[in-house]
């Protein structure tokens, strides 16, 4: 196969912080490369330098036999060099087909020709077999078909070269299978494909190759089919990474109830749902999308308002009605998307991890930031939270860090409730294992945890029971002695529910 893409000896410094190191890529025409690492690795600054974002201080980059240093993304783009980010870049007011061709728009005079992009966009998706409709407006779409739209826009542009960053992060079973056949024809009209995913299954199913880097270093590249899940992983973190599922639980029969919950309802996404939580367990919920999982979540902790149910803490009825009842019940709530509703990036750590308890640091009319810094420590230090020092913005941290700061947050506010919802979405396998010995040392120290997870190797390897819902209902609670991926599945999808 031929090379298009030749990337030797890349380093670059952001002041003082060393953020790639004689980084190398080599893609051929028609292949599907990974590109994996942990967060931090220096993937998407390798990235950025290869679409012009970045400048590279050293090194160079040979593409399609050309030695370049693109200096903007848009001159990567006309080039041929697209990247689908995995923050999507869309604008919502306007159309799908208006931000497939923005800025490449069909003009009549000094009009665009709606009716023109509208059926470019058309023959696109029907070449992608992608059933979306180019005049509906963007706000309107899931966010895993604004995803799709992204990665058309990418193709209608007639890449060489793309880029996927994560591209499935926010899609369904049924998307992502859609994404791979696209992929699949991609690779057939020999456009070269660097996949960067921290989902091994992917990896394995869909690429030709794998580079692994490190700490912004180069640490190898290996034929897929060859290698094996453990070897990658090896690679990617300098260390082995345990993934046995756990095979009983350590809870006594006759361990506290520190939540219940009874006929909980919110009109279809949930429907009379019960359960219990014991003290120090790891309570998992599994579930298609759509199941009713993070309603359920949001529901317990007051952010929407319930049809009906009743919540019971220490055997006591209680009354959340918003998420400050639920805070000071001692219920603390980790969202799947933590950007939005777990921290707040323009400001610091030791700020984030203090927020919901900050009169505790007023003195006066002023705020003790001594005290915020001196609390913020504790939480750092223990928690391995990888900063600088406490007034590093979050936005530098990455994905399992800022985990690490939510759950800091709820510590200091010394919640023994805690909800996590998917706690490691988006998330390199070494951030993931550190937020799973995390998980275990909070139940040894008495906390109790609900865990949403859509991934069934971290339901069984965490969980001491799982609950299955479908369709917002309870289908199966199941022991994790006996459950198995085969019978998660099978009452993910059973719409009766099992009494």
């Amino acid at each position: 196969m031929e090379t298009i893409l030749d990337m030797k000896d890349v380093s670059k410094n952001f002041g003082p912080v060393q953020a790639l190191k004689n980084a190398a890529l080599h893609l051929k025409k028609g292949e599907v490369h990974a590109l994996m690492g942990e967060n931090g690795a220096g993937k998407s600054t390798l990235m950025k330098i290869l679409t012009g974002i970045h400048g590279k201080d050293t090194g160079s980059i040979v593409y399609d036999g050309a030695e370049v240093a693109f200096k903007s993304p848009k001159e990567s783009m006309d080039a041929g060099v697209v990247i689908v980010h995995q923050e999507l870049n869309m604008i919502n007011h306007l159309t799908v087909a208006q931000n497939v061709f923005i800025g490449r728009e069909s003009m009549t005079g000094f009009f665009t020709n709606d009716d023109e992009i509208n059926k470019q966009t058309q023959a696109l998706f029907d070449r992608l077999n992608m059933d979306i409709d180019p005049k509906e407006k963007v706000g309107n779409l899931t966010v895993g078909k604004m995803q799709m739209v992204e990665i058309a826009k990418a193709i209608s542009m007639n890449a060489k070269i793309v880029v996927f960053d994560e591209p499935t992060a926010a899609l369904t079973d049924s998307e992502i299978k859609e994404l791979f056949k696209i992929i699949d024809d991609l690779k057939k009209r020999q456009i070269g494909i660097v996949y960067i995913s921290h989902r091994m299954d992917e990896i394995k199913q869909i690429t030709d190759r794998v580079t692994v880097m490190r700490d912004g270093e180069y640490i190898g590249t290996i034929d897929t089919k060859s290698s094996t899940k453990d070897e990658i992983i090896n690679m990617m973190v300098g260390r082995v990474i345990y993934e046995d599922p756990k095979s009983q639980s350590e809870i006594p029969d006759d361990a506290e109830t520190v939540l219940e919950v009874k006929n909980l309802s919110i009109g279809k996404r949930v429907k009379d749902l019960n359960f219990q939580l014991k003290k120090g367990e790891i309570l998992g919920f599994s579930g298609l999308m759509g199941a009713g999982r993070t309603e359920m979540a949001r529901l317990i902790f007051g952010a929407d308002t319930r049809d009906s149910g009743q919540i019971f803490i220490h055997g006591e009825k209680v009354e959340i009605q918003e998420p400050k009842d639920a805070v000071a019940h001692g219920i603390g709530y980790l969202s799947e998307d933590r950007k939005q509703y777990g921290v707040i990036v323009g400001m610091s750590v030791a700020d984030n991890i203090v927020m919901t308890d900050l009169d505790k640091y007023v003195r006066g009319a002023l705020i003790d930031d001594r005290a915020i810094e001196q609390e913020s420590k504790k939480y750092i230090k223990s928690l391995q939270i990888k900063t600088p020092s406490g007034k590093q913005l979050i936005r530098n941290l990455s994905g399992g860090n800022q985990q690490k700061v939510v759950i800091a947050k709820w510590l200091e506010q010394n919640s023994d409730i805690l909800i996590f919802d998917e706690p490691t979405r988006g998330i390199d396998v070494g951030a993931k294992s550190d937020i799973y010995e995390l998980m275990t040392e909070l139940t040894k120290m008495g906390k109790s945890i609900i865990m949403i997870s859509s991934e069934l190797t971290e339901i069984l390897r965490m969980s001491d029971r799982v609950i299955v819902m479908c369709e917002g209902k309870k289908t199966a609670e199941l022991a994790i002695s006996e459950a198995t991926q085969e019978k998660i599945l099978h009452y993910a999808t059973l719409r009766e529910e099992v009494v």
